[in-house]
């Protein structure tokens, strides 16, 4: 019983985990270059369950057969695939065509990447991410003037594996082994977010009914636990 008070709690924190990932999917779903996550999870080893009440003395090992206690979260799968482009006439916004990403400077100085094109010009006249992070072209800061960014200025850099890439928040990664490249870039565009709204709201629906069965699951066990209690302390 203890066990599968165990199993079932193990699946509410995963289910849990489930949902406020795909919450801040959905949250991100109008964020330029937002790339959506997914939880990566696996079915725990199976176990034989056993008890000692076999034979004449009930002391006796028996197998009781296999069994699974749940499942495990194993990671974190973010998803590269291009976004849709969409035309915004704003001298300031680009949107990378394919591989890439934009490269920024951070306050602290570190140096960050991101697919979020929606850019501003600060009041140094230097090009900005929306959160004042500074960025970056070929030769440092890029320099506005009139509001006219040459776009052959910004600095495009790749990775080898997107994998090893790490998500600092918003739509920012850091790592290491990135390259410059010419990447394709469209002026007065932006990258719309890669998530999938129906899918998000399915797998919501799908979510919520799973902890329905699980809430249930935990409701018998309790009930038949506190049963078991009441009736052993009776004799």
């Amino acid at each position: 019983m203890i066990r599968s008070l165990y199993t079932v709690n193990r699946n509410m924190n995963i289910l849990q985990k489930k949902q406020e990932n795909t919450s801040a999917n959905l949250a991100n779903i109008n964020t330029p270059g937002y790339k959506f996550q997914d939880i990566v999870q696996r079915t725990l080893n199976t176990e034989t369950l056993v008890n000692y009440n076999g034979g004449r003395k009930l002391e006796e090992r028996q197998e009781l057969g296999p069994f699974v206690f749940g499942n495990q979260i194993d990671g974190f799968y973010r998803n590269f695939d291009q976004g849709n482009l969409y035309e915004t006439n704003k001298g300031t916004d680009f949107a990378i065509v394919g591989n890439g990403f934009f490269t920024v400077q951070m306050d602290n100085g570190q140096v960050a990447y991101t697919r979020n094109g929606n850019f501003r010009v600060n009041e140094e006249g230097q090009l900005t991410t929306m959160e004042g992070h500074r960025v970056l072209g070929s030769n440092g800061y890029i320099y506005v003037v009139d509001e006219d960014v040459n776009m052959e200025e910004l600095l495009i850099t790749d990775f080898n594996n997107y994998e090893n890439l790490n998500n600092i928040g918003d739509t920012l990664f850091t790592g290491n082994g990135g390259y410059p490249i010419n990447g394709e870039l469209r002026k007065g565009y932006l990258e719309a977010s890669n998530v999938n709204m129906a899918d998000a709201i399915v797998k919501m629906i799908e979510i919520s009914r799973e902890f329905e069965s699980n809430q249930k699951l935990l409701h018998a066990a309790d009930e038949t636990l506190n049963k078991a209690v009441n009736e052993i302390g009776r004799v």
